[in-house]
């Protein structure tokens, strides 16, 4: 169960009042207070307007994931990277503080967001199929993503190995 305050992401994106040491021990209303037209889409997600990009239609999911950690994905096809970037912030502040007397545990992904990883990234393949059956040439980008797509299955395969341990 989160036990944030339901008002804290509401209406984000226009100068919340959030102060910054609230954001420090939340990396989600970190993100969320630096986007633009975010709207709750359920339960720890949000859509909006991606940074890294001329957005006018938000393409740019947020999800709060176990542990606090952001998951961001820009359907627009801009990286982690970018967005993080474009927000003037750092791939860390996707994560929460760590408690310095806190040994980290390293645990596997759960089976839910293993599949759920797979599952996306087959629906690009899957769109980028389409277009190419449908006739559209799929060009150095499009080829690339069904790439990246299938190389994010074989390694979704290997974490729930559990060979992500052995790196």
């Amino acid at each position: 169960m989160n036990a944030r305050n339901e008002n804290a992401h509401g209406e984000v994106g226009a100068g919340t009042s959030r102060n910054a040491s609230a954001s420090y021990h939340d990396p989600a209303a970190k993100i969320l207070e630096r986007l633009q037209k975010v709207r709750r889409t359920g339960a720890g997600r949000w859509i909006a307007c991606c940074p890294a990009h001329d957005d006018r239609s938000p393409s740019l999911a947020v999800r709060e994931a176990d542990g606090g950690r952001v998951l961001i994905h820009c359907f627009g096809g801009c990286s982690v990277q970018e967005v993080v970037g474009a927000l003037g912030l750092e791939l860390g502040d996707l994560f929460p503080p760590r408690d310095v007397n806190h040994k980290p545990e390293r645990r596997p992904f759960d089976a839910f967001s293993v599949l759920e990883a797979v599952s996306f990234e087959l629906t690009v393949a899957g769109l980028i199929l389409a277009q190419f059956v449908a006739g559209e040439p799929l060009d150095t980008q499009m080829r690339d993503r069904v790439a990246l797509a299938s190389g994010r299955v074989a390694n979704a395969l290997q974490v729930a190995r559990g060979g992500h341990h052995h790196g």
